[in-house]
């Protein structure tokens, strides 16, 4: 089971791997560790978000452990998006507002962007970009699909796709 944590620790040598430890003990693989320290940051706390693979039941144990570190858990959920299909967009993509795009994508409920590669030669000229999708199920992704390419032609942008196939 792959799941993704939003932790709030103490920023104090050592934190880090106090939380890192249980993950192993646990039979956890960490994906990715994404922890960015402020050093004009006064409040002797850091956020820390983890991506991590876990045997199925061992959540809870997992949870309890971290919890007896003194470490506070602010979100904590299972990957639930596992198709993901590539498309690529052309045309004025930052002047048609790309955040309005992806916020339509991921105001569904049923998809998301999980990635946004953008390449702008010149102001004036067309950009492209690398719009990856993730859904649960197949028929999601057919509807994610379609909503971009809706949005997308009242933008006056070329979808060309898949770049892979779903899955």
């Amino acid at each position: 089971m792959r799941a993704s944590m939003k932790l709030e620790m103490k920023d104090t040598p050592g934190q880090l791997v106090s939380v890192l430890t249980p993950i192993s003990e646990c039979g956890g693989n960490i994906i990715a560790v994404i922890h960015q320290r402020d050093p004009d940051s006064d409040s002797g706390v850091l956020d820390v978000q983890i991506v991590l693979d876990l045997p199925e039941g061992r959540l809870d144990d997992l949870v309890g452990q971290i919890k007896r570190r003194g470490v506070t858990i602010t979100r904590i959920g299972k990957e639930r998006l596992f198709l993901q299909r590539s498309l690529l967009m052309i045309g004025h993509i930052m002047h048609t507002d790309i955040s309005d795009t992806v916020d339509q994508i991921d105001r569904t409920g049923y998809a998301e962007v999980s990635e946004l590669s953008l390449v702008m030669p010149a102001i004036n000229e067309r950009s492209s970009a690398r719009i990856t999708l993730k859904t649960a199920t197949a028929t999601d992704m057919n509807k994610a699909v379609a909503l971009l390419r809706k949005v997308s032609a009242a933008k006056e942008i070329l979808i060309v796709e898949p770049l892979e196939e779903c899955g």
